[in-house]
Formats: C-alpha cells, structure tokens, sequence
C-alpha cells in the first residue's frame, strides 16, 4: 500500500483527459497564467503609487460654518495729555 506508480499516473492522466479534453485543459491553463499575469501588475502597480491623504471636502458657501467667537474690541488710544498752560492763569480756590 505504498505510492502511486507510473501506471497508476498515467490511467489518471488517461481519464481527466478523456473527461475534460486536451483543449479544456490547455484553455483552463492559458486563464489561469492570464489571471496570475494580471494579479502580478496589479501588486506592482499598488507598491509603485504611493499613498495620498484624502483631499478635504469643501462645502457649499452656504453651509460653510460661521466664526461666532467674540472678537475683542480694538485697543484705545492713549489719552492726549491737556495742552501745556500759559503762565497767565493762576488757580482759582
């Protein structure tokens, strides 16, 4: 009960030839190359792109938020000094 000899191989072969045709076989073949061909770019064509991040979304300008934070009022100028006196008033008690 051992291996399979090289007459055992040959009526196997013998019968998925007779089940399947040497045509079907070499055609199921041809596809399966095409199908690993085809996944082989795909792969090579994935590492070669590098990675983008996504774009962000713009809205409508009608639904673009609106900045409601308070803004702080603008700074006040410094007082002007009173204009220098003449020497002609003299303080009134």
């Amino acid at each position: 009960m051992g291996g399979l000899s090289l007459w055992h191989w040959l009526v196997v072969i013998v019968i998925v030839l007779l089940l399947f045709g040497k045509g079907r076989i070499s055609d199921m073949m041809g596809d399966l190359g095409k199908g690993l061909k085809s996944f082989k770019q795909g792969m090579a064509e994935d590492d070669d792109k590098p990675a983008r991040p996504p774009e962000p979304r713009q809205l409508p300008r009608e639904q673009q938020p609106i900045d409601i934070t308070p803004s702080a009022p603008p700074p006040a100028e410094p007082a002007a000094p009173p204009p220098p006196s003449s020497g002609d008033e003299t303080p009134r008690s």
